[in-house]
Order: C-alpha cells, then structure tokens, then sequence
C-alpha cells in the first residue's frame, strides 16, 4: 500500500478556505422592478382575460359565449406580446447602459 507524505508547505482544502477573501455578492439576483413587473402582468394575465368575458357576453355579443371566450383568448394574447416586448425594451435598455448582470467565475 502506497501512503502519501503530509508535506507541510501544502494546504488543505479546510486550510485554503480560510485564506480565501472573496467579496460576498449579497445583492437580490432579480431586480425588484422586474418582480414587480411580473407580477403586474400576471395579474393582467388573470383579470383582463375573464373580466373581458364576462363584461361582453351579454352586453356586446348579446349571450354569445364563444365569441366572448374569443375575445378573452385575443386580449390574454395582447396581454402576452406587451410582456414581450416590454421585456425586450428593458434588455436593451440593460445592454445600452452597460449594467449586464456579471457571469459568476468558475474555478
């Protein structure tokens, strides 16, 4: 059986960790304008869809549920394309500014 020597100008892995001073990156990972933004849309997502049902199946398309369930599908993907596009605007917003989020360094 081979052993190893413990040289004493070697570290450990424990040993290493200690002297080891990086800055710790205690920022949130997503901004809290796009949480917020999410979460507008997705209150957007539920609310214009079946308040747009509701509100034209008996004033507008006289009783007709599906044309008023089409209307609904059409405004829910409105809903969906702003949310797009308002997330690509911010991107490139984000990419004019030079404030991309940093890539975290592999070891």
């Amino acid at each position: 059986m081979a052993t190893r020597r413990i040289v004493q100008s070697e570290r450990t892995i424990l040993d290493q960790d200690d002297t080891a001073e990086e800055k710790s990156n205690t920022s949130p990972a997503v901004p809290k304008d796009v949480i917020f933004k999410l979460l507008g849309f997705t209150a957007a997502m539920v609310v214009i869809p079946i308040g747009s049902y509701f509100l034209t199946v008996h004033k507008v398309f006289n009783g007709n549920s599906s044309l008023a369930g089409g209307m609904a599908a059409v405004l829910a993907n409105v809903v969906l394309i702003t949310y797009i596009i308002v997330a690509v605007k911010e991107d490139q917003t984000d990419l004019k500014k030079g404030t991309k989020p940093e890539s975290k360094k592999t070891q």
